[in-house]
């Protein structure tokens, strides 16, 4: 549940009743099994979807940290900066741009990415 649903709001004792243990015994097994208590390991599932997201996207990291179920910048920039041991803004420029991913030539890019586009596909119809 925490790698599949790690952008909710989740608590150890939503974890816990899910696996149907109480909170002491469900955290006392998940530590045993990941070496990790239960948000240590939601938090460093997040900031690895953060990295991710910083590496592939444009997107925000404000938008990046809030996608990832995170509610706070601040605390994200030195979550993140503990665990890659710089900021997500240095760590996303160390990376080629995100733009590298698109299989489409530049041209129509911009154009689907311009909001309201009056740019269509052909149809295959010849119009007079």
């Amino acid at each position: 549940m925490a790698d599949r649903c790690y952008a909710d709001d989740l608590s150890v004792a939503d974890l816990a009743r899910e696996a149907a243990l109480s909170k002491a015994h469900f955290s006392r097994e998940f530590a045993d099994a990941f070496g990790a208590s239960p948000h240590q390991y939601l938090r460093a599932r997040r900031l690895e979807r953060a990295a991710s997201l910083l590496r592939n996207t444009d997107r925000s990291i404000t938008d990046i940290c809030m996608a990832v179920g995170l509610s706070s910048v601040g605390s994200f920039v030195t979550a993140f900066g503990r665990s890659y041991g710089t900021t997500p803004a240095a760590y996303r420029s160390s990376f080629p741009p995100a733009r590298r991913h698109i299989r489409v030539p530049s041209c129509v890019a911009r154009t689907y990415g311009i909001p309201n586009s009056t740019f269509e596909e052909a149809t295959g119809r010849s119009d007079p």
